[in-house]
């Protein structure tokens, strides 16, 4: 048990220092005037129109997927990149691979007409 005292002493430290940041930024902090502009749901210039709760097209869905998908494939390829001189055959082959499946997806994607727009 031992072992576990420095984990909880830092626990506690670090909550109580935590709380002390947030109530001093709450008791010192300035507080803006209620201005019937700020304090609008929307402030792009535009007064808010429909329902809250209707429904988007699938294709916002789609196009956050696909970005999804693709920044995972750059967070793959960065360090497969810069360690490419060390690695054999097989590495080479398996983010072949992996980069053919991603196409295969984009391909779907394109084909299914997620990425056109109306």
């Amino acid at each position: 048990m031992l072992e576990y005292v420095p984990i909880l002493l830092f626990l506690i430290i670090s909550g109580g220092l935590s709380t002390l940041i947030f109530g001093l930024s709450f008791l010192f902090g300035t507080r803006p005037k209620e201005d019937p502009e700020k304090i609008s749901a929307y402030e792009c210039g535009f007064d808010p129109f429909g329902d809250a709760r209707s429904q988007f097209d699938i294709r916002f869905y789609l196009v956050s997927i696909l970005f999804i998908i693709f920044d995972l494939e750059v967070a793959f390829l960065f360090p497969w990149a810069i360690t490419l001189h060390q690695g054999d055959m097989f590495s080479f082959w398996s983010m072949m691979f992996f980069l053919f499946i991603l196409t295969i997806g984009f391909v779907y994607e394109w084909m299914k007409g997620a990425l056109d727009w109306e």
